[in-house]
């Protein structure tokens, strides 16, 4: 049976790590550079050389780089349980996994190893999680336990039961306790703070000595599994005569806590409980439970006091908190039970430990900052802040510490390394945690660096800035750059060329050139800050060696601002032959807003800083301007007194040296109505030669509209005259009459032989200078119609004209 149970298991297991290592395999990271990270699963017990997963095809790794690589596995744990086939580049089982015995009660339980590949270097991290079988029946600590109960105790007293340990996790863990049948005892069962199960049993109905003077009852923890497995303890109770008082402790579960490594006969607490009964019954004994397992050589209780001693090491790496069930006891074997829980409180008793994965010596010199150098491990048993490290090199050298992955550090190059300056170094790394005090391990690097012939000019500056102000001479100097080369003779001759790139979407070489052996670099236009603010370009200087090395170096020029911008206003907007004005009523107050004057400058800097100020104006006392804001305000109360028509005339100046300034004009009305401001700014000055301008043209123009309406006039006149006079002569003929339509006639009232008939309105004012002429729509037309009913005769209805004279009225012409 026990054979066929083993198969069944190895076989359910076979397939239960078949469906798990294709399903919950996953990557959890993956880099191109330097690290990655891959989870298997697996369950325990499994024979050696068993499949654990292909990591070469899991990492997507070839197996040339495989072997090119030097794949190996390296791990800080003394026990190797993998193996990596690198024919196959697949993880099998090297040594038998008990997960009991890697992780205890931790869950979930898993070992990690590291697999490093070299040239270039790579670290993966693999974790596998080892998950439990049902390979742990439970059990007790104790085969047999022995109780005295006096036949006195009362229903309802409680009686504690040896613990049952089952190392399986999970399902497989104790799950449940069983009482054998019996008339007295009930089972209660009970968990710690942690899940752990306990039972108890209940007294339910009275003892009788008498009768039942000793009674055998069965304990029986069973777990989950499958199949299920189970343990048994068995009680064998005697019962006491009269003592009917039980010991009662004051706390149901007392706490305290330790430091780690205290000194043995450190105090923990005391316990107390108290008997109602007197003299000898009422004596209290005190004692750890025997049903713990090797807590009573951790914790030593003293029977009668109470007090409880540290009689044992207590390590935080391996146990965090204890659980301490204790028992109160009186002389008639009447009994109490409560539970001490102990936190244990870790201190920086570990140093940090340094394992090197990895080390590359020499590096060649011209290796890129970044380049990996060595990868170590660092590892601190502490918890919290006294777990924590920092890892740093000691010395100042060309080498820094970076952390891809928890607990490893990357030792890389932070600059370029010389050989011609340093050929060796001895690197220095200290890991340091975060405990009080702290604690430090050092370790030592000796690296050498190999010699390549790869010198190159270097510049005396990362980044060359210079200044010019605009408007510059083309041709003029900027700056020079320089640079020097270590090497001799015709590699160390230096030629600077300027790199070719786009400023603005032209050529830099629009703007700069750069003389080849000096470095002095020139300007070749002139720059305008408005259109650019500044070159940034690049200058590369090239040695002579075969092939050429070069270096590149940045510049900058920065171009200043000059006042070459006068401010441009924008409002009021100044036209040619238009008036605008702001009215300001007559009950205007002191502070009103008329209006506000609004420029700007495209120079920038204190060269477009603004200031405003009143030039001229009507009448000063009645109107200011904000030297800042370009407000105008009143500075008084408006009179009646007060002109209708202001000018006033607002300059405009920037902070430029030598300052820039534009003036605007505005034109203010004060007045309530408007009506009254239209009969007052006919009087306005207007530019005289806009409005000499002005009037000539409506002069001509009403000259050529009366010229082309009376020519009009005189061809349809004619037209008329000559047809009626050939009608005279059809009418006078005998030959039958023939009606003739010209082009374009029509029968019907209101259209005839000419489209158009010109209209004019003139509208006069009492300055002809400013009379307006306006060309409208077309007006009513011509009509020429022949009466049938007359005889041979035909009228005319002839359009209207019209001239109407009124003085403010403007001249209109359609």
């Amino acid at each position: 049976m026990d054979f066929g149970n083993s198969v069944y298991r190895t076989l359910r297991w076979r397939l239960l790590y078949k469906l798990t290592s294709q399903r919950n395999l996953f990557l959890l990271f993956l880099s191109h550079i330097a690290s990655g990270q891959i989870r298997y699963s697996v369950p325990e017990e499994m024979k050696k050389g068993s499949l654990i997963g292909n990591i070469a095809l899991d990492l997507g790794i070839d197996m040339q780089r495989i072997h090119s690589g030097r794949a190996r596995i390296v791990t800080g744990d003394s026990i190797q349980y993998t193996e990596l086939k690198t024919d196959k580049g697949i993880l099998v089982v090297n040594e038998r996994i008990d997960r009991e015995q890697l992780c205890g009660d931790t869950t979930p339980c898993s070992f990690t190893f590291d697999l490093i590949l070299e040239n270039p270097m790579e670290l993966h991290h693999v974790t596998v999680e080892v998950l439990d079988i049902n390979d742990n029946s439970p059990s007790f600590h104790q085969h047999d336990m022995h109780l005295t109960i006096g036949e006195s105790a009362a229903p309802g007293a409680r009686f504690v039961l040896p613990t049952a340990n089952d190392p399986d996790v999970g399902v497989n863990g104790l799950q449940d306790y069983h009482l054998s049948p019996n008339e007295n005892f009930a089972l209660k069962k009970l968990s710690n703070t942690d899940g752990r199960k306990f039972a108890e049993i209940v007294l339910e109905n009275p003892l009788d000595r008498e009768r039942h003077p000793s009674l055998s009852l069965k304990l029986i923890a069973v777990d989950g599994g499958t199949p299920q497995k189970s343990g048994t303890v068995n009680i064998d109770i005697t019962v006491l005569d009269v003592n009917d008082n039980s010991p009662v402790f004051n706390q149901s579960v007392y706490k305290a806590t330790v430091m780690e490594n205290a000194a043995r006969g450190t105090y923990i607490t005391t316990v107390n409980a108290t008997d109602a009964d007197s003299e000898l019954n009422g004596l209290i004994y005190y004692s750890v439970s025997k049903m713990q397992g090797s807590i009573d050589s951790i914790f030593y209780m003293n029977k009668t006091t109470g007090v409880v001693f540290l009689s044992g090491g207590v390590d935080y790496e391996k146990t965090k908190k204890y659980e301490i069930r204790i028992e109160a006891t009186d002389q008639g074997a009447l009994t109490d039970s409560s539970k001490i829980v102990v936190d244990v409180i870790d201190v920086n008793d570990n140093a940090p430990v340094i394992n090197v994965m990895s080390f590359t010596s020499p590096v060649s010199e011209d290796s890129p900052p970044g380049t990996t150098v060595g990868i170590i491990n660092v590892k601190d048993l502490d918890s919290g802040d006294n777990g924590q490290v920092i890892c740093r090199i000691e010395q100042n050298a060309p080498f820094k510490i970076k952390s891809n992955l928890r607990n490893y550090y990357n030792l890389v190059t932070d600059s370029k390394l010389d050989r011609e300056s340093v050929s060796e170094y001895n690197i220095t790394v200290v890991a340091t945690d975060a405990g009080m005090p702290p604690l430090s391990t050092i370790r030592t690097f000796y690296l050498k660096v190999s010699d390549v012939n790869d010198n190159a000019p270097m510049f005396k500056q990362e980044v060359y800035n210079a200044f010019i102000i605009e408007n510059n001479s083309p041709g003029v100097s900027l700056l020079t750059v320089s640079a020097q080369d270590p090497d001799a003779n015709q590699n160390a001759r230096v030629s600077y060329i300027l790199d070719v790139n786009d400023v603005g979407g032209n050529p830099v070489s629009d703007y700069v050139s750069v003389n080849a052996e000096s470095g002095v670099i020139h300007a070749v236009r002139s720059f305008d800050y408005e259109q650019i603010k500044q070159l940034v370009f690049i200058v590369k200087a090239q040695d002579g060696g075969s092939p050429p090395l070069s270096s590149n170096v940045t510049v900058k020029i920065l171009i200043q601002d000059q006042n070459d911008n006068p401010p441009q206003v924008l409002y009021p907007v100044q036209t040619g032959g238009s008036v605008v004005a702001e009215m300001v009523p007559r009950s205007a107050d002191v502070g009103y807003l008329v209006t506000k004057v609004v420029a700007v400058d495209v120079d920038s800097g204190q060269n477009a800083w603004l200031s405003y100020k009143l030039q001229k104006a009507t009448d000063r006392a009645l109107f200011e301007v904000g030297l800042q804001n370009g407000e105008i305000r009143t500075i008084r109360q408006v009179t009646d007194k007060d002109t209708v028509k202001q000018r006033l005339t607002v300059i405009v100046e920037d902070n430029g040296q030598p300052s820039r300034s534009a003036t605007v004009i505005v034109n203010v009305a004060v007045a309530d109505s408007f009506p009254e401001v239209l009969s007052e700014f006919t009087d306005f000055p207007h530019d005289k030669e806009y409005n000499d301008n002005l009037t000539f043209y409506l002069v001509l123009a009403l000259a050529v509209v009366s010229f082309l309406f009376i020519t009009c006039l005189v061809v349809i006149i004619s037209v008329k005259i000559y047809r009626w006079r050939q009608s005279r002569i059809l009418y006078h003929s005998n030959l039958p009459v023939i009606p003739y339509y010209p082009p374009r006639y029509s029968d019907t009232l209101g259209t005839g032989t000419l489209q158009h008939v010109y209209n004019y309105e003139v509208c006069r004012t009492t300055d002809s200078r400013k009379s307006d002429c306006k060309f409208g729509g077309a007006g009513s037309q011509n009509v020429l119609i022949m009466d049938p009913s007359s005889t041979g005769t035909m009228q005319q209805i002839q359009g209207e004209k019209s001239i109407l004279d009124e003085p403010d009225s403007p001249l209109e012409v359609s």
